[in-house]
């Protein structure tokens, strides 16, 4: 029956083949409509690799304390309408876009060769956020080892603590009444002779929880500032090694490999924070975090604050990982008649309801903290790093079998930080696979293995004494404007430059023909409000600019250089690819842009059995070379 078929074809991107291959080799190519560059298993796969990638440590301790710091339960409105008018379609262009082409973030910028630097951002970004979100999958390493231990290390103020270390607050002094004198006294003064405090004037010492201590003298051996570089801290490092190693077992055999590792990563967080869900709720001062949370403290005023809605956007923005080009790395991997559609709605909404459920069994534990400690739960709550590594901490410490809801608590970190991980990885070996093709095909395993041992020693830098600044800096920046960057050319470049309706019929290619009606909310969004969004807070952003800082410790100058340093390399390609196209196409300068700002001749489904009428004309990029755009530094398009 093969034979009848047309030449080169025994079906769709299934080529001839009569070598006597094996009969299991025939059986793993079953399931893939691309045989070049392979398919997911199946579609669950990929939703749970992509809800993985989406889903990350940002849900568990950014998300509650941004819904808390503005307003409580109203923060979810702007953020629920920033969803809609940001954050979707972005993620469904993206989705689309990999999924038409089967190209990763760089070579999928066939469709304007003149903005295929925006890629080129997109794949540096991944890098430098995967040399230290892993170093952040370390720390709960760590810290999920430590507690294998019948008493908590970080539970009390042992050895290594200070005078400074208390678990409750420590009264400094305050003003007593003396013979008829009111007179301010020491706390010693007064307990010794049996006086009490006025109230309102008490004092209290400055203290630290053991957790806080613990975290920058034993986790860290943090230094003073990023100028005292100090050692390695050895078991970080060995700890960074793990996470790479578990990284690169995982993505050993590509997305055939890591779809099935992240049944297990993807999910069982879902399973460990409905534990805490319920633990925390039976505790006392339970009801108290929560309200603190979203409750009867929500400020409905909060929403005429511009900061309140630039929040909201930015979270939803970094949440769903759009610009960074993991979504259209994975996405190249889906069949061509795959409903991206409504992939993108189920996964940007699983991901926003993951960030309220975590609020609820986050804060539900913290209020419990705030109550045996005597303190308000505005003083127990802090963001990122802390929230995970010195409040969470601190309260699970507090609760009967302490160690038991540590390794819960750490081990569900890690496997959040981890599928992250593994699309981030995906999208970078994806870009080099799509580079050399032929080469890389038949070295999958060594070019993973490759990509991890590089980003190891890189990320050394991380794991010194003064690891933290570091970590923090490369957040501050890298993951900042640049993908704002990156975002508003990407949208700008394919709905205006490329075509919006176009973009339209290429996306009902794949899901079919849907009503004008169906697309008036994308044609909306895409052409209008999603842009306009998108520069309001890069503009924000760059305006309410502050020099990076950790905590109270401020950076030196050569820091901040550093910083820009590192944002200017991400974004430079973007003009320096442009002019290289510019002055290697054929004509006068106005020809020339015309020329870089129309598809490649190679564009279009990857495979011929996709491509229709509407791409009938494609030159088959192995066959016809020549006709391409002259490329740069071997990145095809």
């Amino acid at each position: 029956m093969g034979m009848l078929n047309l030449p080169g074809f025994l079906s769709c991107g299934k080529k001839k083949d009569f070598s006597l291959s094996s009969e299991k080799d025939a059986h793993a190519s079953d399931s893939n409509e691309n045989s070049e560059r392979g398919n997911w298993s199946n579609k669950a796969d990929y939703l749970l690799s992509m809800v993985g990638y989406a889903v990350g440590l940002g849900n568990v301790w950014r998300f509650p304390y941004l819904t808390y710091q503005n307003g409580g339960g109203a923060f979810l409105i702007p953020y629920t309408l920033m969803l809609a008018l940001a954050g979707l379609p972005l993620f469904f262009m993206e989705c689309s876009l990999g999924q038409f082409a089967s190209l990763g973030p760089i070579s999928v910028w066939r469709i304007l060769p003149l903005f295929q630097g925006v890629g080129v951002t997109m794949v540096i970004i991944s890098t430098f956020v995967a040399i230290y979100y892993n170093v952040i999958i370390a720390y709960a390493l760590y810290y999920f080892f430590a507690s294998f231990q019948k008493v908590l290390p970080w539970s009390e103020c042992f050895s290594w603590a200070d005078e400074f270390c208390s678990k409750t607050r420590l009264v400094s002094d305050c003003n007593v009444t003396l013979d008829g004198e009111i007179i301010q006294a020491n706390y010693s003064f007064i307990t010794s002779n049996n006086l009490t405090c006025m109230n309102g004037t008490i004092n209290y010492k400055p203290v630290q929880f053991p957790s806080e201590q613990y975290w920058n003298k034993i986790a860290l051996q943090r230094s003073r500032g990023l100028d005292e570089t100090g050692h390695i801290v050895w078991y970080l490092a060995l700890c960074l090694l793990l996470s790479w190693i578990i990284v690169g077992a995982a993505l050993f055999k590509g997305i055939k490999s890591s779809g099935k590792v992240v049944y297990f990563t993807a999910l069982f967080p879902y399973v460990i924070l409905l534990i805490l869900l319920v633990r925390g709720a039976t505790l006392e001062g339970a009801l108290n975090g929560i309200e603190y949370y979203i409750g009867t403290q929500s400020n409905i005023t909060k929403l005429m604050e511009a900061e309140v809605w630039k929040d909201a956007a930015t979270q939803i923005f970094y949440s769903l990982s759009v610009a960074w080009g993991g979504l259209v790395a994975l996405s190249s991997y889906n069949k061509f008649h795959n409903n991206c559609y409504s992939d993108a709605i189920l996964v940007c909404v699983t991901n926003c309801a993951t960030s309220v459920f975590a609020g609820f069994a986050i804060f539900s534990i913290l209020g419990h903290m705030a109550f045996v400690s005597e303190r308000p739960v505005s003083e127990v709550v802090d963001s990122g790093f802390d929230l995970a590594f010195v409040a969470y901490p601190e309260a699970l410490s507090r609760l009967p079998v302490s160690p038991l809801w540590s390794f819960l608590f750490f081990f569900m970190l890690l496997l959040l930080g981890l599928d992250s991980q593994f699309a981030t990885i995906e999208t970078l070996t994806t870009t080099i696979q799509d580079i050399y093709p032929e080469v890389m095909k038949k070295l999958r395993i060594p070019m993973t293995l490759g990509v991890c041992i590089l980003l190891f020693f890189l990320g050394l830098v991380c794991v010194t004494q003064a690891g933290i600044y570091w970590v923090n800096l490369i957040d501050h920046f890298c993951a900042g404007w640049g993908i704002l960057i990156a975002a508003v050319l990407e949208i700008v470049g394919i709905i205006y430059i490329y075509g919006g309706n176009r973009f339209i019929k290429d996306i009902e290619m794949m899901i079919g023909k849907k009503s004008c009606l169906f697309w008036l909310w994308w044609r909306m969004c895409w052409f209008f409000i999603t842009p306009v969004l998108l520069m309001a807070i890069l503009i924000w952003s760059l305006v309410t600019f502050s020099p990076p800082s950790y905590g109270s410790v401020s950076y030196p100058a050569w820091g901040t250089a550093v910083g820009w340093c590192m944002i200017i390399f991400c974004v430079i390609w973007i003009p320096i690819i442009a002019i290289v196209k510019i002055v290697n196409a054929e004509g006068n300068l106005c020809q020339r842009i015309v020329r870089c700002c129309r598809p490649a001749a190679n564009w279009g489904p990857y495979l011929e059995c996709h491509r229709g009428e509407r791409y009938s004309h494609i030159v088959d990029p192995k066959k016809k070379k020549e006709h391409e755009i002259p490329t740069v530094s071997g990145f095809v398009y």
